[in-house]
C-alpha cells in the first residue's frame, strides 16, 4: 500500500510512501558511495558506479533499497505488486537480476531513463530472494529523471515498461489499467462547476471544491492512485525550496494512511511509515515519519562520495516538537 510520485518546480523532486503495519526491518537513509562494491549474484560486479542515496534497509552490507536516487539525478522506487508481479527463471544471454538489486543495477549504471531504457532490454527479473529470512516480494518501480517516468512491471508475459505520462505509481492493478481508469474522472475540474445538469432548474454550488466532486477518497490502490495524479497535476507551486519540498509533502498527504482506517490480514493496522521526497538536481533526500511530521534532510554532497563505505542515518520516529513558549 504505497504511492510514489514525480514532480518539478524549479528542482526536480522525487519521493514516495511506505505504507505497512510496521516496520519489518530496520531503515535508515543511506548513501552508497561510487567505491562501494556492488555485489550481483548472476551479473558482475559493479565495482564503480554513480553515488546514489535513498532509504534502505541494509543487511549484510548490502543496501536493500526502497527509493533512491543517484548524483546523476535518476530515481527508483519500488512498490508492491501482489498477484501481478511474475519473477523468471534464469535465462541465458540477459543481464539476471534479483528483486533487490534492480534498483543498485540501474541508479548504478544510467544517468537518465533513456540510459535505463537499454538496461532494461537486457534485463530478466529473477526469482532469488536476498536471504531465507527476507522473504521475496512481488515489485513493480517508478523510474524517473528530470523530464519523464517509465514503469516498470514484471509479469507473466515478460518485462513490462510503461510510458508515465502521470508521474505517479501506486500498486495493483497493473499500470495500463491504472492509467485507463483516470478516464472514469475526465469531468473533474479544480474550477467551480457549472450547472449542466438541467435549465430547468436553478442549481448552484455551496462548497468550493465541488469541481472534484467524484474523486475517490478511500484508500484502496486504483483510488490513491487517481487522487494522486489529480492533486499532483494540479499542484501548484512556488519556486523555492521551502515552498517545492512543502508543496510535495502536501501533494503526498492525500495518500497517508491513518492508523485505524484500513486493516491488514494480520488485524494490524496500515501507516505510513514514512514519506520521503529527494530534490534530485542537489541530492538532498528529505523525509518524514508516521510520528515525526518535522522535515528531516541528509544531504548526499556532504558524505565521501568517491569513498568506499556506506554512511547509514536512523531514521527519527519520534516526535519532533518546536516549543513556542
Amino acid at each position: 500500500m504505497c504511492t510514489a510520485a514525480n514532480y518539478k518546480t524549479h528542482c526536480h523532486y522525487f519521493g514516495r510512501t511506505l505504507d505497512l503495519e510496521h516496520a519489518y526491518y530496520a531503515m535508515s537513509v543511506t548513501v552508497t558511495p561510487r567505491n562501494f562494491p556492488l555485489r550481483f549474484r548472476k551479473v558482475r560486479d559493479l565495482k564503480l558506479h554513480y553515488a546514489m542515496i535513498g532509504m534502505a534497509t541494509v543487511a549484510e552490507l548490502y543496501p536493500l533499497y526502497y527509493d533512491a536516487t543517484n548524483e546523476m539525478g535518476l530515481s527508483i522506487a519500488g512498490l508492491n505488486f501482489p498477484q501481478n508481479a511474475e519473477y523468471k527463471q534464469i535465462e541465458e544471454g540477459m543481464d539476471n537480476i534479483a528483486p533487490f538489486e534492480f534498483i543498485p543495477w540501474i541508479l548504478g549504471q544510467c544517468a537518465n531513463v533513456e540510459e535505463a531504457r537499454i538496461l532494461l532490454k537486457r534485463m530478466n527479473v529473477i526469482k532469488m530472494e536476498f536471504h531465507p529470512s527476507v522473504p521475496l516480494t512481488s515489485m513493480h518501480w517508478l523510474i524517473s529523471d528530470r523530464e519523464q517516468s517509465i514503469t516498470v512491471e514484471p509479469v507473466c508475459s515478460g518485462l513490462n515498461v510503461y510510458e508515465n505520462p502521470v508521474g505517479i505509481l501506486a500498486n495493483n492493478p497493473q499500470f495500463g489499467t491504472q492509467l485507463s481508469n483516470l478516464n472514469n474522472y475526465i469531468g473533474l475540474s479544480r474550477e467551480t462547476p457549472c450547472n449542466r445538469f438541467s435549465n430547468a432548474l436553478k442549481l448552484e454550488c455551496d462548497s468550493c471544491g465541488m469541481g472534484a466532486l467524484g474523486l475517490p477518497g478511500d484508500f484502496s490502490s486504483a483510488s490513491r492512485f487517481a487522487r494522486a495524479a489529480f492533486v499532483l497535476l494540479n499542484s501548484v507551486s512556488g519556486e523555492s525550496e521551502s515552498e517545492s519540498i512543502s508543496q510535495f509533502f502536501h501533494v503526498m498527504d492525500v495518500v497517508k494512511q491513518p492508523r485505524g482506517c484500513v486493516q491488514a490480514e494480520n488485524r494490524e493496522y496500515m501507516v505510513t511509515l514514512y514519506t520521503s521526497c529527494c530534490n534530485t538536481d542537489k541530492g538532498l533526500y528529505y523525509y518524514t515519519t508516521y510520528e515525526n511530521r518535522q522535515i528531516s534532510c541528509v544531504d548526499l554532497h556532504r558524505e565521501n562520495l568517491s569513498g568506499n563505505r556506506l554512511a547509514s542515518y536512523p531514521l527519527v520516529w519520534r516526535q519532533q516538537i518546536r516549543l513556542c513558549n
